[in-house]
């Protein structure tokens, strides 16, 4: 194969995300993707272990859930240890998640507490056509210039930055624990974690575990990754934890601490808006003027 024949097949790269993204949307719009062939039930917590001192704060909180069998009859009752989905940070024994499995499988049950993505099976599709703009503004910078890659990766930006889960998370908690409620509660284990840094460097984290009771009379065990001070130490220590009465999942052991992430989470979104912004029009006129002078 010859320079200009491999030129020309690199210039197709496109078809590629593009291709992937046609045939995930279409294997979604014909309800054909695993998750869409997945039986889907609510299961409840009946059941709730403290994770181990010292143990890795990733497998997330023990429970057992249980959930009507596919075939009829008694519960499906199973332990969410090993790889059953997402790990649960929060839980108490009677809530209520997500679980799909494959159908005749229900040993094979996964937790999913994002539902939407999960549910509808266009998670990957949206991540090729995500990868597919990213894609198109290099592209079209190498061709054209730098004015396109302002305007193309101002405007992706500043649209990533106004839907981003960000946004959306800090205003749900600031709202929800603007009535929040306050209770006793105590570290009842640390869990521990080691990384390596570029350099080789140990890193190593902690986070606690924290039980608390709720006024309703709801028995919380929570893995908190924010808000204790010194946690490495917090083993047996009190504390007063903040929650949402109408979400009790949503805590914080510091409430002023709250605020300031929850404002300073804002604040970065609107500097990142308005950053993205400022690059689009800055782009689109450059681009405007580089069109009428070719």
């Amino acid at each position: 194969m010859n320079t200009h024949h491999a030129h020309d097949l690199l210039e197709l790269w496109w078809t590629v995300p593009a291709g992937l993204a046609l045939l995930g949307y279409a294997l979604s719009l014909a309800g054909l993707t695993p998750a869409q062939r997945a039986v889907w039930t609510t299961a409840r917590i009946v059941a709730v272990e403290q994770p181990a001192h010292g143990a890795s704060k990733y497998p997330g909180i023990p429970v057992t859930v249980a959930f009507p069998h596919p075939a009829g009859g008694q519960d499906v009752v199973l332990p969410n240890t090993g790889r059953h989905g997402h790990t649960l940070t929060e839980a108490w024994v009677g809530r209520e998640v997500a679980v799909r499995h494959p159908r005749g499988r229900p040993d094979l049950f996964r937790v999913v507490l994002d539902t939407i993505p999960d549910r509808s099976g266009r998670s990957a599709p949206d991540c090729a056509v995500a990868l597919l703009l990213v894609g198109l503004v290099v592209h079209a910078t190498v061709l054209w210039g730098y004015p396109w890659a302002l305007l193309g990766f101002g405007a992706l930006v500043t649209v990533f930055a106004a839907t981003g889960a960000d946004l959306r998370n800090a205003r749900v908690r600031a709202a929800l624990l603007s009535s929040a409620v306050a209770v006793p509660g105590r570290v009842v284990a640390v869990t521990r974690d080691v990384h390596t840094d570029g350099e080789g460097e140990e890193i190593v984290n902690h986070a606690p575990v924290i039980v608390f009771t709720t006024a309703e009379g709801i028995r919380m065990t929570v893995l908190c990754r924010e808000g204790v001070p010194k946690p490495r130490s917090s083993l047996g220590r009190d504390l007063t934890i903040h929650y949402a009465p109408t979400a009790p999942r949503i805590y914080t052991p510091d409430l002023a601490a709250e605020h300031r992430d929850n404002e300073g989470t804002l604040g970065a979104v609107v500097l990142v808006l308005i950053a993205g912004a400022g690059a689009t029009v800055t782009g689109a006129v450059l681009v405007g003027q580089q069109l009428l002078n070719s």
